[in-house]
């Protein structure tokens, strides 16, 4: 109930306006986001890297109105794979659909992605297609399962508290499609998403197992322990093992636990946001777990 709120109350105008114009608001926002520039991010991820932790590089920003602006983003990710290519980090590259300009145009974002993940490809890298809200959930698996055949490393986010998912990966089965799994961050009424934490945990499960059985290298994105003990389960019993697998994680959360697990030799990575278009990335991690709203509160008080 209270990440609803949180959610509902990030969409009025006033509020965005009272937590971007509060400067003791960047002390949560340096937690969650790496920087504004795109080098901020590139010596986030090369300082993951020396701990065996790998990163998902992803430039803040949604719901683009214009193709300039679309195109304007697909020239930044562009030149973010060519600093990977020249560093040589470990990372891959995730595109939120939407800030392709799939509100305009699903052809360009096709378009846009094909060109993306060639250049990824070329640079040692991959693309992961972010999961948006419900109303671009169709476009973004058809853009998916179209370029996932001549690209297949592209992964794509999947939400488990949507009711449909179920039924979307079962349509994908035949392709064993490469997935990122999280629970999903955003507000959505409850004929089209599951409300009950218990609920959308069993979920959670259930997809982790099908992942598992069906698809390609599976991404469990939590910092839940139950459901990544769950997913390590249902690796060793289906014999994919420690590397079969990815655990995705969020930059500034449980750093402890990503450390650890990479130390235990599973694949970890860390999602690592740069850019200053910040406010709805930051209130989706407040809305998902308390511990993050206590943080913020506490970094406000504090003054």
């Amino acid at each position: 109930m209270l990440g609803q709120t949180i959610l509902w109350a990030s969409e009025k105008p006033k509020i965005k306006q009272l937590v971007v114009g509060n400067p003791l608001t960047r002390r949560i926002v340096d937690r969650f986001v790496a920087g504004e520039d795109l080098e901020d991010a590139i010596r986030v991820i090369g300082e993951l890297n020396k701990d065996g932790i790998g990163g998902i590089l992803d430039l803040l920003g949604e719901g683009i109105t214009d193709p300039e602006g679309a195109s304007a983003a697909a020239d930044e990710y562009l030149a973010s794979i060519k600093r990977i290519e020249e560093t040589d980090i470990d990372t891959t590259v995730s595109v939120k659909p939407s800030q392709l300009g799939l509100g305009l145009d699903k052809g360009a974002v096709i378009d846009h992605l094909r060109r993306l993940s060639a250049e990824a490809r070329a640079a040692g890298t991959s693309v992961e297609i972010d999961m948006e809200q419900s109303e671009f959930v169709e476009d973004t698996i058809d853009v998916f399962r179209l370029l996932q055949r001549d690209f297949d490393t592209l992964r794509l986010g999947i939400q488990v508290y949507l009711r449909r998912t179920p039924h979307d990966l079962e349509d994908m089965a035949t392709a064993k499609p490469r997935v990122r799994l999280v629970k999903g961050a955003y507000q959505e009424p409850d004929h089209i998403a599951i409300q009950k934490t218990r609920e959308i945990d069993w979920q959670y499960r259930f997809l982790t197992d099908w992942l598992f059985q069906k698809g390609t290298d599976p991404a469990i994105a939590t910092h839940d322990s139950r459901l990544i003990d769950h997913a390590i389960w249902a690796s060793r019993t289906t014999g994919a093992g420690p590397k079969g697998f990815e655990i995705q994680m969020l930059y500034g959360v449980r750093s402890d636990l990503q450390r650890k697990l990479a130390d235990q030799g599973y694949r970890v990575r860390v999602y690592v946001p740069y850019g200053s278009d910040w406010y709805p990335y930051l209130m989706r991690r407040l809305a998902e777990r308390p511990a993050n709203l206590r943080f913020f509160l506490r970094s406000l008080a504090r003054g």
